[in-house]
């Protein structure tokens, strides 16, 4: 995928092309693109005088461009009709026990789709009996769903070179913990946890904060957000700016707090 990129990007044929702005184009480091232009180099995909811009696509680099091309429209294709499809069925947690084509209303929580034999803003049909507390298949959704995004919290933490967990105000990290979003002005505690980096986990595991999420924070954080939950992530370092390029990429609100002693 990295080579199709780098070779669409060649492709344009623009003379001040150089390896930082496919980088920055790609979201990769510039010495990725240097290994992978020098393979490209190598395998006669591109051309150019030293290893150095400008770089000229080949004959054999744009064969290889229109196949991936293909092959990736072929993929995606697949994809979509998936999805299609699944989005034609959804599930939901039954909040009591219901008859196979019974109408149902819907709603969320802690970003949990249930269904109850109360009207609701939404409402669906079930496909299968469901006893209280079971999966159930649904089709035919109506309505709209109520539901208003959650925030996120970041606290930055000092690297292991600043001093890591003794440079850092557990006292602080703690009162946010317990206090949720009431030094911004909402009365909602924090419904996940997530940390980014081994000073986070010490310092949770110090404070006996349970952590939810610890993988693929920034995406999680945002998924997580958009079905309403509000969520805590302690971050160490520079490990922020991952989570606030995803954030600001989706507009969703979050809050910076500064956990230096």
């Amino acid at each position: 995928m990295t080579h199709f990129q780098i070779l669409s990007e060649i492709c344009k044929q623009e003379p001040d092309l150089r390896q930082k702005d496919i980088a920055e184009r790609l979201n990769i480091t510039v010495q990725a693109v240097s290994e992978n232009i020098k393979i490209l180099i190598d395998e006669n995909y591109i051309s150019s005088k030293d290893g150095r811009s400008p770089y000229k696509i080949t004959q054999k680099g744009l064969a290889k461009v229109k196949k991936d091309a293909l092959n990736l429209k072929h993929y995606a294709d697949d994809v979509l009709e998936l999805m299609n499809h699944y989005k034609s069925i959804w599930p939901a947690i039954a909040i009591d026990d219901l008859r196979e084509g019974e109408e149902v209303g819907l709603f969320l929580k802690e970003g949990i789709l249930y269904a109850t034999k109360e009207k609701q803003s939404a409402n669906a049909l079930t496909l299968s009996n469901a006893k209280k507390g079971e999966d159930v298949a649904l089709n035919s959704l109506t309505g709209i769903i109520d539901l208003e995004n959650g925030q996120v919290v970041i606290i930055t933490l000092p690297n292991i070179q600043q001093g890591g967990t003794n440079a850092t105000d557990l006292d602080l990290i703690k009162k946010i913990y317990n206090d949720g979003l009431k030094r911004w002005g909402i009365n909602k505690s924090f419904d996940k946890v997530g940390v980014m980096g081994t000073i986070s986990r010490a310092v949770t595991n110090k404070l006996a904060i349970p952590v939810d999420i610890e993988f693929a924070v920034p995406q999680s954080a945002a998924s997580a957000t958009k079905k309403g939950l509000n969520i805590l992530i302690l971050a160490v370092g520079n490990m922020n700016k991952g989570i606030i390029r995803e954030l600001d990429n989706d507009n969703i609100k979050y809050n910076i707090v500064d956990a230096h002693k």
